[in-house]
Formats: structure tokens, C-alpha cells, sequence
């Protein structure tokens, strides 16, 4: 476009008055009265070399500029345009640095002694390994959508495993107290979690992820003011990149590892289950008849080294919707002043989009802790197995006497209970502060539109999570909670098989 002249002034045929020069190109652009700062002679003449930085973000906004001839719509489009090629340019050379640091590396490690130290720089830089960006590639890969897959495969070779080791389906009766079912198949958090709730949340997830990448995030670009700054996906992501290690610290080596070695390693070691409840786990403590205890710490630490992992990823989810979140927030600074009606119906229909996506993600995330908390609950309490007690519960609204759940609970050690209330706290947040953020965007618009149009589903999704959260509150505490909890989970299912259409959401 340089070599062309695209911008120049051109003369009575339309012909542009030559190519642009690096000295043209930076008097054009610091005469923009927006760029308060001007550029640089030297910037402006490496773009016209074989540079490996291509251009800035900022700069990309004034050479959008000068292309489109000050023109708004014309200024979008070429921002679009020299963004993308800018990124396919950082994608090449990525990858050919890849091979280049891949050929380096593999030539001085075959030159190390044998006992050298492993770390290995190149160019100048020491390689690290990037948490953030290696987790963003299990999510927005073309091969993503395999990571449900994944977790729906290992969770079902955990289930056969059981079977192998007899303890899919055990009946318990201790010396004091009734008869209680403590198979491992009979714990929802681990089977209907692992099974059906997980992997539908990595699915929705990834589909999120890409179409906030992929459709949304470039529709927000092309209309915002191309002199606003942006930050980029990448940076906002580098910048997170603390939050991955917190998380990986948390939920693998604390809330796995750490967990297992205290309510399992150590109780089956020393052959005394505490004041923890008998599970699929201890059971080997009462019952090496049944499975030994070399065989319950082997199963149970696959077990919580895969929850610790998939728990990872969960939270890591929740991470990415915040990302998202702060993204479209950035993105649609400067918007207000927009006369152009079609914009603002586009940034209507993405906000509802990505709240939606939000909701869904979220709303099966209390799923999970309401599983979580009905197996620690169950327990704790006098039935024999889970069907029982839920049985029970719904028969005690209607029976003559009074039968209320938490009469049926024993006050013991309930570590579940502690973990799935921080989950619930960390998911509702998530929910309740995307859905404020997004809402005062529409409301900034002055969307008058938007308000009759997605008051309803927004009202459905708020009342939907409204009622997961008090069901949540509900198990073991009052009769009849059984009941709410069944007309809550239907709800949920109902809302999350709603076709996106009927949702309002974007159309591709």
C-alpha cells in the first residue's frame, strides 16, 4: 500500500502522487491531530525493512488512518486489516523462531556434560515455561474440543478401576450407627460431575472462547474509536498470568495433594479413619478384607491427581470468563458518542451474547457445588444410601410425622462443605460481577431497545442463579429440599438447551 501511495493526495485522473517514502509517512502521520505525540523517522523506516516487530498496536492506528484518509468507517476496516496481517506476520515468525530456538537448544544441549545444569538460553533469553499460554491452548486449539473427551475418558477408566478393586459398591455398617452405601460410583461428585457436568462446561467453554476470539472481538474492534488504545488479547492474557500459578498452586498441590495426604494418605497409613467420614477412599481402613490399604492409596491418590488437574482447569475457565469480560469492557470505551445506530444494535447483541455464555458456563459451575455438598451432607447423615435420604426427604412434606434433614445429620468433620461454599463464593462472583459490568454497558449506550428486548432472559438467567444458590443453602437443612432441588436442576437444563437463536444471541 505504501509502494501505491494509498492516501496520498492524488491528482485529476485519480492517481495517487507517488509512493509513500519513510519521511512523507512520518510528516502525514504527526500531522494527525489525535496523535499528540507524533512518530519517529527511525520506527517509520523499519517498517519498510525486514524488521521482527512488524508495527505497534498504537502505530497500526495511524497507518489505519492515513490509508483511510480520516474517514471513520474506512479508518475501522483498515485497522481490521493491518491488525490481522500483523498478526498472521507475528505467527510466522513465531513459529520460524520456534524451529530456530528448537535447533539451538537441541545443538547446545548435545554439547552439555552430562551432569550440566538444565537451563538453556537462547538469544540472549532464558526459556520459561508459560502457564497462561499452554492453558489457553487447551482451550482455544483446534483440537479443544478433545479436552471433554479427555475428562469424560479418564473419569470412566476410574469407574472400571473401581469395579476392579470391588469397591464400586459398598454397603458399610459400622459399630455404632445404621448401614450407609459409601461405593464410589455412588458419589455424585465424582461421577456425575466428572461424567456429564465437567465435560459440558469445557465444552461451552471452548465454544465461548472461540467465538469471543474468533467473531465477537474483531465486530468490537472494527467499530470502536481507532484512536482509543487497546490492549491486546495477548497482553491482557501475559498480565494474568500470575493467576494461573495461584491456581495451579491451590487447586493441585492444596486442595489435591495436600487434602489427599491429610484425609487419606495419613488415615490409611496409620489404620485410623479419625473423625472422617467413612468413604469409597477409608473404607480399607474397616474393611482390608475388601481392598487393601496399598491398593486404597494407589486408587485414591489417581483419583485426587486427577480431580486436582480437572479442578485446574475449572478454575482456569472462570479465569478466561473474567478475561473475556474485562476485554469487551476495553473494547467498548468511546462507544457512547457513536452516532451510527448498526454499531450500537452490534454491541447489543455481543453484550447479551457473552452474558449468556457467562451464565451458562456459571450455572453449571453451582451444579457442581450443589453435587459436592449433597455427597458431604449424605454422609453425615443416618440414610443408608443417597436415593434413601432424598427419598426420605421428599416423603417428609407428606408423611404425618415431622421429619426435618437436618434432624437426620450428625455434626462431624464435612471438609466438602467447606470446599464446595469458597467454589460457590468464587463462581457467583464471577456470575454477579460480569452480569452488573455488562448491564451498565447497556445502560451507557442509552440502549432503550435492549431493555424490552433482553429483560426477560436476563431476569430468567438472574432468577435462575438465584435459585441454585438458595438450594445450595437448602441441602440437609430443611424437608423437602429434594423437591426445590429437582425443579432447579430441570430449570437449569431446561435454560441451558435453549437453541442461541431464541436466546437473542449473535447470529453467525
Amino acid at each position: 500500500m505504501a509502494s501505491v501511495g494509498a492516501g496520498r493526495p492524488v491528482d485529476k485522473d485519480g492517481v495517487p502522487e507517488g509512493p509513500w517514502t519513510p519521511e512523507l509517512l512520518t510528516d502525514a502521520i504527526s500531522q494527525i491531530e489525535a496523535n499528540q505525540s507524533g512518530v519517529d523517522l527511525r520506527t517509520v523506516q523499519r517498517w519498510f525493512q525486514d524488521n521482527d516487530q512488524g508495527i505497534k498496536a498504537d502505530n497500526i492506528r495511524w497507518l489505519a488512518w492515513i490509508f483511510g484518509c480520516g474517514d471513520p468507517d474506512a479508518i475501522s476496516k483498515w485497522q481490521v486489516e493491518l491488525s490481522a496481517a500483523q498478526s498472521r506476520l507475528t505467527t510466522k515468525r513465531r513459529a520460524k523462531r520456534k524451529i530456530t530456538e528448537t535447533q539451538a537448544v537441541q545443538t547446545i544441549e548435545a554439547t552439555m556434560p552430562p551432569n550440566n545444569a538444565s537451563a538453556v538460553v537462547v538469544n540472549g533469553r532464558s526459556w520459561r515455561f508459560n502457564l497462561a499460554k499452554r492453558t489457553e491452548a487447551l482451550f482455544g486449539s483446534h483440537s479443544s474440543m478433545a479436552l471433554p473427551l479427555v475428562v469424560f475418558t479418564v473419569a470412566t477408566a476410574l469407574g472400571l478401576i473401581s469395579f476392579t478393586l470391588n469397591i464400586h459398591s459398598v454397603v458399610f455398617t459400622p459399630e455404632t450407627g445404621p448401614a450407609k452405601q459409601v461405593g464410589f460410583l455412588w458419589a455424585p461428585n465424582w461421577t456425575i460431575v466428572f461424567l456429564v457436568v465437567l465435560p459440558l462446561y469445557l465444552a461451552l467453554l471452548i465454544d465461548l472462547l472461540r467465538c469471543w476470539k474468533e467473531e465477537w472481538r474483531p465486530r468490537l474492534v472494527a467499530v470502536r474509536d481507532p484512536t482509543l488504545p487497546m490492549v491486546s488479547w495477548e497482553r491482557r492474557l501475559a498480565a494474568a498470568s500470575y493467576s494461573y500459578w495461584a491456581v495451579f498452586f491451590v487447586t493441585v498441590v492444596i486442595a489435591s495433594g495436600y487434602n489427599w495426604t491429610a484425609t487419606y494418605l495419613i488415615p490409611l497409613l496409620e489404620g485410623n479413619a479419625g473423625s472422617w467420614a467413612v468413604d469409597w477412599g477409608r473404607i480399607a481402613v474397616f474393611r482390608p478384607d475388601l481392598i487393601s490399604v496399598r491398593s486404597a492409596t494407589i486408587f485414591t491418590g489417581l483419583v485426587f491427581l486427577y480431580n486436582g488437574f480437572t479442578s485446574y482447569l475449572f478454575f482456569t475457565g472462570l479465569i478466561f470468563l473474567h478475561l473475556m469480560k474485562y476485554d469487551y469492557l476495553d473494547l467498548v470505551k468511546g462507544l457512547e458518542n457513536r452516532s451510527s445506530e448498526e454499531p450500537l444494535h452490534d454491541i447489543e447483541d455481543i453484550s447479551f451474547a457473552l452474558m449468556n455464555g457467562i451464565f451458562r458456563c456459571t450455572s453449571l459451575g453451582i451444579v457442581i457445588t450443589i453435587l459436592m455438598k449433597l455427597q458431604s451432607s449424605f454422609l453425615q447423615s443416618e440414610s443408608v444410601n443417597l436415593f434413601d435420604w432424598l427419598v426420605a426427604d421428599c416423603r417428609s412434606l407428606f408423611d404425618s410425622h415431622d421429619f426435618l434433614a437436618s434432624d437426620n445429620i450428625s455434626h462431624g468433620s464435612a471438609p466438602g462443605d467447606y470446599y464446595s461454599f469458597f467454589c460457590l463464593l468464587a463462581i457467583l462472583g464471577t456470575f454477579v460481577n460480569a452480569s452488573i459490568r455488562i448491564r451498565l454497558v447497556l445502560a451507557r449506550q442509552r440502549l432503550a431497545k435492549s431493555r424490552a428486548r433482553f429483560f426477560t432472559p436476563w431476569v430468567v438467567m438472574n432468577g435462575a442463579m438465584a435459585l441454585l444458590v438458595i438450594n445450595y443453602f437448602l441441602i440437609g437443612v430443611f424437608a423437602g429440599f429434594t423437591i426445590f432441588l429437582l425443579f432447579s436442576l430441570v430449570l437449569t437444563v431446561y435454560l441451558l438447551s435453549i437453541p442461541a437463536a431464541r436466546w437473542g444471541q449473535v447470529s453467525r
